[in-house]
């Protein structure tokens, strides 16, 4: 049973920071593909960052720079640190994870198998 727990999020000023956690469990595929994603009030939900079991990590255009993914598998945790933050990463931000890895692994929700509950972010 694979369960994916989000935290992290928060409210903060424009230009401020936040770090998102995933605590990953029941996850035993050698081969993976982790992200994060988020959902606007009113918008579909949307790619935002992922990371494959070889380290490759791919962004959205409009977090390129600013958010940093990673994981530390000692942990099974997978973060996404989060600068310079504008009022449009508001949203609720999701941790997904799915079995492919290269080419399979990529910023579309048909990659992910497992989603978390979310954890809203609030820049203001």
């Amino acid at each position: 049973h694979v369960q994916l727990v989000e935290s992290g999020g928060g409210s903060v000023q424009a230009g401020g920071s936040l770090r998102l956690s995933c605590a990953a469990s029941g996850y035993t595929y050698s081969s993976y593909c982790m992200g994060w994603f988020r959902q606007a009030p009113g918008k579909e939900r949307e790619g935002v960052a992922v990371i494959d079991s070889d380290g490759l990590a791919k962004y959205a255009d409009s977090v390129k720079g600013r958010f940093t993914i990673s994981q530390d598998n000692a942990k099974n945790t997978l973060y996404l640190q989060m600068n310079s933050l504008k009022p449009e990463d508001t949203a609720m931000y999701y941790c997904a994870a799915g079995g492919g890895n290269g080419a399979f692994c990529y910023t579309g929700e048909r990659s992910m198998d497992y989603w978390g509950q979310g954890t809203q972010v609030t820049v203001s």
